[in-house]
């Protein structure tokens, strides 16, 4: 059983940089996680993830290059640092893990059996 809890969110500036957390409890070796976006009226989409204990990481194509996601295993956190925010930033951001690694790649939602409560992002112009 894996639990999550998100945090860092916030309203911030078009431009801004902001860096959001992950805490999960439980052993995380066999887990893959990730994080995915949901914006107002929109479907969830996958941004990153990674293998825990590899430290592997995959992005979604578009979401490559504003952000970067990382891990300290020495806190079981898992973060998401994002670069240049703009408006189509403003969503719900959520945590997830997934017990089935080989999976971690694809970030389809499906295969995560663990959801943190999600943490809101606003991006004002």
């Amino acid at each position: 059983q894996v639990q999550l809890v998100e945090s860092g969110g916030g309203l911030v500036q078009a431009g801004d940089s902001l860096r959001l957390s992950c805490v999960a409890t439980g052993t995380l070796t066999n887990y893959g996680l990730g994080w995915f976006r949901q914006a107002p009226g929109k479907a969830r989409e996958f941004i990153a993830s990674i293998k825990w204990s590899t430290d592997n990481k995959y992005y979604s194509g578009p979401m490559r290059g504003r952000f970067a996601i990382s891990r300290d295993n020495t806190k079981n956190t898992m973060f998401l640092q994002i670069e240049g925010l703009n408006p189509q930033d403003t969503a719900v951001y959520y945590c997830a893990a997934t017990s089935r690694v080989d999976k971690t790649p694809y970030g389809w939602d499906p295969d995560f059996d663990y959801w943190g409560q999600g943490t809101q992002v606003t991006v004002s112009s």
